[in-house]
């Protein structure tokens, strides 16, 4: 496999900004299985733990681009958009939800921001958008998330395909985690990310830390060329899934959470910068709580968008 063992545990000192959105995220995340185990919050959620790096690293150098993320998607929101509220509003069927509250967790639209629960599906939609971008004369990427496990998928070889001829922006964000929901990766996945963009002739860079300023740097000239229309490049974090596939389902043994838990940002960080994270740690978990009780408070949302005429 391309992914290895462990992130890097090298960590420079971050702006406030990168650590207010990362602080922001890791706190909304936890609220939402604290509602959920207190019975608040209805149908599944996927958090990303521990991946909260990934679109904070990746949002300067995405501008008003197209984000196609997928079932573990908050972070992604979060990092392209402020608006807590709204999404979580969205999950909790409450007034003021992006959404309206019908797409929940994992389907949220707005702007240029998609994301879906159905594995792979997003890459294909990519290619059409990045092809007409293209078309148009635009500079505009198409930024699309996929997991380790999604490789399993066939319209991932579909979309590569059509990417690779047509010389497509496309960017593929693979966060692999190591586990495809309970199966780790290694057991149903032959072979590795980078065999597989070679396959196709794409270029493929691999990020093994967690820190953010490192990955931006390492990106910053990979990603200027797919803008510049070179076409499609694949990017693979090494990450860590802190929490479970969904809920409270963990079913992975406890030393091998404790073992990932070990490479947390959140723990790792306060040694670079104590007194920056005590301020935003506190900042943000009070932010989160107010508002959490606010959006609680709220009637339930309601459909704008039903059609006014015609047949079902």
């Amino acid at each position: 496999m391309s992914r290895t063992a462990v992130p890097s545990e090298r960590l420079s000192a971050m702006s406030d900004e990168d650590l207010r959105t990362l602080l922001l995220i890791r706190h909304f995340e936890t609220a939402l299985l604290d509602l959920f185990a207190a019975g608040e919050l209805h149908g599944t959620v996927h958090t990303c733990l521990g991946q909260e790096y990934v679109p904070v690293a990746l949002r300067p150098l995405l501008r008003d681009d197209h984000v196609l993320s997928n079932h573990r998607g908050h972070g992604h929101y979060l990092a392209r958009y402020d608006d807590p509220a709204g999404l979580l509003a969205e999950i909790l069927g409450r007034e003021g939800a992006v959404c309206d509250g019908v797409g929940g967790s994992q389907h949220i639209h707005r702007d240029r921001f998609l994301s879906t629960g159905v594995q792979g599906e997003s890459l294909p939609v990519g290619c059409g958008i990045a092809l007409h971008t293209r078309r148009r004369g635009r500079s505009e990427l198409v930024v699309g998330y996929i997991g380790d496990g999604t490789w399993g998928e066939g319209a991932v070889y579909e979309a590569l395909n059509m990417a690779a001829l047509w010389r497509l922006p496309l960017l593929v964000v693979v966060e692999n985690n190591g586990i495809a929901q309970s199966t780790p990766t290694g057991a149903q996945m032959a072979g590795g990310v980078t065999g597989r963009a070679a396959a196709f002739g794409i270029p493929y860079e691999h990020i093994d830390g967690i820190d953010i300023n490192a990955a931006r740097r390492r990106l910053a000239e990979p990603v200027a060329r797919v803008r510049a229309g070179e076409g499609p490049l694949i990017v693979e974090f090494a990450t860590h899934r802190l929490g479970p596939h969904s809920k409270g389902d963990d079913t992975r043994p406890p030393e091998v959470v404790e073992e990932a838990r070990r490479h947390d940002w959140y723990r790792l960080y306060p040694a670079v910068a104590p007194e920056q994270f005590r301020r935003l740690d506190g900042e943000q978990r009070a932010l989160v709580a107010e508002l959490v009780r606010e959006v609680m408070a709220r009637p339930p949302a309601r459909w704008t968008g039903a059609p006014t005429g015609g047949t079902a």
